[in-house]
C-alpha cells in the first residue's frame, strides 16, 4: 500500500509540469441574450443543415492550410441517438476520415446557430491540430514513465501494472487543457472564416457548468476560454 501511495505521488510529481495550471481572467463572461423559445426538432436539424454546410468547407480550407499529411474530408453528423446528452465530439472513423459528431440536445440547447457554429469549429480544430494522437501519446509516455518507476521500486508485477495504468490515464491529461484552449483559438478563426460571430458563440460557455480549475482535468475554465476567444478575435481584427 505504501509503494502505490509512492507511485501514486511521483506520478503526479513526475507528470505535474505537463498540465496546464494557467489562472483564469477574473472578468466574468458577458450575460447571453436567452433564446425567446425552444427550437422545434425539424428547426434543431434545419439550424444543424446550415452550419455544417458553411463550416464544412472553412475547416477543410483550413486543414490543408495547417496540417500536413492529414485526412481533411470531414463528417459533421448529427448523432443517431435520440437520448444522448448535450455533447459534441471529434473522432476518426476506421479510414481515417474526421468525423464531428453533435448530439441532438446540443443541437436545441445552443441560443442560435453562432453557437453551434463556434462548438463544431472548435471541434474540428481539435482534429487539425492533431489532438487525439498527442492525448494518445502522453498517455503512452505516462504509462512508460510510472511502469519504469515502479519497476525501479521493485513493485510485483500488479503493482506495475497498476502504475502503468495511471501513467496512461495522468499522461492523457496531460496538456488536455492547453488542447481546449488551442481548439478554441482555431475554432474561433474558422467560425470566423465561415461568416459566424465566435463572440457571440463563445456565450455558450456562459451557459454550461464551469469544469473550474481543477488538478488534472480535462477543460479549463469557462472565463478562461471566453477570453482566449476574445484574444483571438482582437488578433485577427474581428
Amino acid at each position: 500500500m505504501i509503494l502505490k501511495r509512492s507511485v501514486s505521488v511521483l506520478a503526479a510529481l513526475a507528470l505535474a509540469g505537463c498540465v496546464s495550471t494557467a489562472t483564469p481572467p477574473s472578468a466574468p463572461i458577458p450575460s447571453p441574450v436567452r433564446a425567446s423559445a425552444p427550437v422545434s426538432s425539424q428547426q434543431a436539424h434545419s439550424r444543424f443543415s446550415q452550419v455544417a454546410t458553411r463550416i464544412e468547407p472553412v475547416a477543410e480550407r483550413e486543414c490543408r492550410r495547417l496540417a500536413s499529411g492529414v485526412n481533411c474530408d470531414f463528417l459533421i453528423r448529427i448523432d443517431p441517438n435520440k437520448q444522448a446528452p448535450s455533447n459534441a465530439s471529434q473522432s476518426l472513423s476506421k479510414s481515417g476520415r474526421p468525423v464531428i459528431t453533435v448530439t441532438q440536445a446540443l443541437i436545441q440547447d445552443v441560443n442560435n446557430t453562432d453557437e453551434l457554429a463556434f462548438v463544431i469549429s472548435h471541434e474540428a480544430a481539435h482534429h487539425i491540430q492533431g489532438h487525439l494522437a498527442r492525448r494518445a501519446q502522453n498517455a503512452a509516455a505516462g504509462a512508460v514513465i510510472l511502469a519504469g518507476l515502479a519497476t525501479i521500486a521493485g513493485s510485483g508485477a500488479n503493482d506495475i501494472a497498476a502504475a502503468q495504468d495511471l501513467g496512461a490515464f495522468v499522461g492523457g491529461r496531460s496538456y488536455s487543457k492547453d488542447f481546449e484552449l488551442e481548439a478554441d483559438r482555431l475554432g474561433t478563426v474558422i467560425a470566423y472564416k465561415a461568416g459566424y460571430d465566435p463572440l457571440k458563440g463563445a456565450l455558450f460557455f456562459a451557459r454550461v457548468p464551469d469544469p473550474g480549475d481543477r488538478f488534472l482535468g480535462t477543460h479549463p475554465p469557462n472565463a478562461q476560454r471566453y477570453h482566449a476567444v476574445q484574444a483571438t478575435m482582437a488578433q485577427i481584427g474581428g
